[in-house]
């Protein structure tokens, strides 16, 4: 048996190729194999090789999932799929109520029948949630200081930043599931596969990615000016923020369309994607 841990350099902020060390313990007596993930350009030619005895290590940051389970999408996987956290949100790893430190765990169960988002002409599946809103605008900006150089990015200083200067709410048509609403400033649609995405918000907390009846949950926050923006918006690192219901709601539903009156930024699991005036979330 053999054991491949496949790891992005790029996770934590370039950290993630030092974070694999932390394997040690756990990879004692193991036949290891490490492998790059962004250099497999070819997973079928990678998993060709591979036996049901052998197993599989990934290492990296939300991100990394979801170009896994895109990269892979309607393959056989024979070995068994472990994950380590080595990004800087690691936001599957917090909804499955794990803690930095933690072994690998298997999560074949939570890649299967994931939902998919349509946008600007693509569909790809998401793993934790599709950020839209401020959410994407912080994305953004992450991007923005990323390239100019700058390696610790404080996405709760861009949100500040971004609630009391920089970004203004839209307007918004909501469809989920055939009905429709309207909602004036609109500051997070994010629709949700899990309960946390952006680093640590607990965005839509009473989301079960693993549920029976297999809905995603919409969140909505709406209809409040910066200043009382602002005062809310901290309780949704506790989940707290849906205690504020004149102005944060939760939808379910099985497909969720969300347009807003101007192009904003918009993001998959952390992957940010510009220009975007609608999308669409669903499961199939």
């Amino acid at each position: 048996m053999s054991t491949y841990v496949l790891f992005n350099m790029l996770s934590g902020n370039g950290t993630g190729k030092d974070k694999v060390d932390d394997l040690k313990t756990f990879l004692r007596g193991k036949q290891v194999s490490y492998k790059d993930i962004t250099k497999i350009t070819d997973f079928e030619s990678f998993f060709a090789d591979l036996t049901i005895k052998d197993e599989i290590i990934i290492c990296g940051g939300d991100g990394t999932l979801n170009h896994f389970i895109n990269d892979t999408d309607g393959m056989r996987i024979l070995p068994a799929i472990y994950y380590y956290p080595t990004g800087s949100g690691n936001d599957f790893w917090n909804d499955l109520g794990k803690k930095p430190g933690d072994n690998p765990i298997r999560i074949e169960q939570y890649l299967k029948d994931l939902p998919f988002v349509e946008v600007n002409g693509m569909k790809k599946r998401f793993l934790n949630g599709i950020g839209y809103g401020i959410d994407g605008y912080c994305c953004e900006e992450g991007d923005r200081q990323r390239e100019a150089g700058n390696k610790k990015i404080d996405y709760t200083s861009i949100a500040i930043n971004g609630l009391l200067f920089k970004y203004k709410p839209t307007n918004a048509e909501i469809e989920v599931d055939g009905t429709h609403y309207s909602y004036k400033k609109v500051w997070l649609a994010p629709s949700m596969n899990g309960r946390y995405y952006g680093g640590g918000m607990i965005a839509t907390p009473a989301q079960d990615r693993l549920s029976k009846d297999r809905l995603l949950s919409l969140l909505l926050f709406h209809g409040s000016g910066k200043i009382k923006t602002l005062m809310i918006f901290p309780s949704i690192f506790k989940g707290k923020h849906i205690d504020h219901p004149k102005n944060v709601e939760v939808k379910t539903g099985h497909r969720i369309k969300v347009t807003f009156d101007r192009p904003v930024a918009l993001q998959i699991d952390g992957e940010t994607v510009l220009n975007v005036k609608t999308y669409t979330a669903y499961k199939e």
